[in-house]
């Protein structure tokens, strides 16, 4: 039984369409987090920017687990959608063993 997934990602919400046997599955994810916004200029160290930037990135990590384990039966993916969080996704999936399943980025 092989599973198509179309994925639909950005730093805020992931739609995720699972193809499984002429059915079809529809499931959102929502990171609940802000819009990351880094400044330039000269930083002290350990700034609140700095500590922003680290809670983002964990946020995104937790973010990213919870659409790799929606994702990890597939088959084939397809991952779609703006900036980065495609490819930091990407980068996951390959960590994860799983690059092997993804057929495009667009």
């Amino acid at each position: 039984m092989k599973t198509n997934v179309g994925l639909w990602i950005d730093h805020r919400r992931a739609v995720i369409v699972s193809l499984n046997k002429q059915v079809e599955t529809t499931t959102r994810i929502i990171s609940d987090m802000e819009k990351h916004v880094r400044y330039s200029g000269a930083a002290e160290e350990d700034s609140a920017e700095d500590q922003r930037d680290r809670r983002f990135a964990g946020h995104l990590q937790k973010y990213y687990d919870k659409v790799v384990s929606s994702i990890h039966d597939a088959d084939a993916i397809l991952i779609l959608g703006p900036g980065e969080a495609k490819l930091e996704l990407k980068s996951r999936l390959e960590n994860e063993s799983l690059g092997g399943h993804v057929v495009g980025i667009e």
